[in-house]
């Protein structure tokens, strides 16, 4: 049985009013009227036998055909977009889009883009950084670097690598008049917080045998690591970071970790991602490759303790 598939401005037309659930803001998106975008919908109505909204006085809900119908559809769009994009732009002018924590992307994943461009100088690589899980699709990213366990449906995740925190100082401040031998002494100096990782203090002061209560003196607090680190590095106090957070300022002398205690994150840790269905697209592939290179060996992801 021959289906005919219904007129592209009426797909539009729904893809739209769903992703947004109102005709008017459709309308302004697509540059027409209102009316045209209800006679659209109408008419795709028609043609597919199926009402796709129940409209109220003041919201437009969606039925549960059109909910089944609208995660294709707009597949169907992203996938003439990337199609029509590799089409007109040409090869040495690829782009990619790669999406970060901010302070991942500062104190990571920028260091070793230079490593990339002097390998692949004919690849564009953009940095959208976000505190939130992006969507793919409709925010057009390509490769995303999460943190989590690794199971997010739809999305490719391969294990990148694990955290394991410990403080971090200036070489200024280890020099000063209050030295930091053990990790008692934090309780002479100012704790730099992180709001999103509040309770990393407590758990590592815990696994050094220290009092627990040091971290609850007054110090310093912003909402993110980079910032964190920075007011560290120029002195103003003792962070608490990961690995990866610090390794570029370790290594330039910016920063140094004054004890051996570490703590690792037991579960979870940070994944390359991309959307399943464009995984193998050569750019793409051939970033994820290249970052999972870069790091060399690496132990596996840790396993959540199972439940009985």
């Amino acid at each position: 049985m021959t289906v005919h598939l219904p007129s592209l401005n009426g797909l539009r037309a729904f893809e739209a009013s769903a992703r947004l659930l109102s005709f008017t803001l459709a309308a302004a998106e697509l540059n027409v009227t209102q009316a045209a975008i209800s006679h659209q919908i109408k008419r795709l109505e028609e043609q597919l036998n199926v009402q796709l909204f129940v409209r109220q006085n003041r919201a437009l809900l969606l039925t549960r055909a059109a909910q089944e119908y609208l995660p294709a559809v707009r597949a169907a769009f992203e996938d003439l977009r990337r199609a029509t994009q590799r089409l007109v732009q040409p090869e040495r002018q690829r782009v990619l889009t790669v999406s970060t924590i901010p302070s991942l992307a500062a104190k990571w994943l920028v260091p070793r883009l230079i490593n990339f461009q002097e390998a692949y100088p004919d690849i564009e690589v953009r940095i959208s950084t976000t505190m939130r899980s992006v969507d793919f699709r409709s925010e057009g990213i390509d490769l995303g670097i999460r943190y989590g366990t690794g199971d997010w449906p739809g999305l490719r995740a391969d294990w990148l690598m694990q955290e394991s925190w410990f403080p971090v100082c200036s070489p200024a401040l280890m020099a000063g008049n209050r030295p930091l031998r053990q990790p008692s002494d934090l309780a002479d100096h100012t704790l730099i917080h992180v709001e999103h990782y509040r309770e990393a203090w407590p758990l590592w002061l815990e696994a050094a045998g220290a009092p627990v209560a040091i971290a609850e003196r007054r110090g310093l607090s912003f909402d993110l690591m980079m910032v964190a680190l920075q007011a560290a590095i120029d002195g103003a106090g003792v962070a608490l970071a990961g690995t990866s957070f610090v390794e570029v300022d370790i290594a330039a002398g910016r920063l140094i970790a004054p004890f051996e205690v570490t703590l690792p994150h037991k579960e979870g840790g940070f994944y390359v991602v991309v959307p399943t269905e464009t995984a193998d697209q050569p750019t793409i592939a051939l970033f994820r490759q290249w970052l999972l290179a870069s790091l060399g060996p690496r132990i596996a992801p840790p396993r959540a303790a199972a439940t009985s």
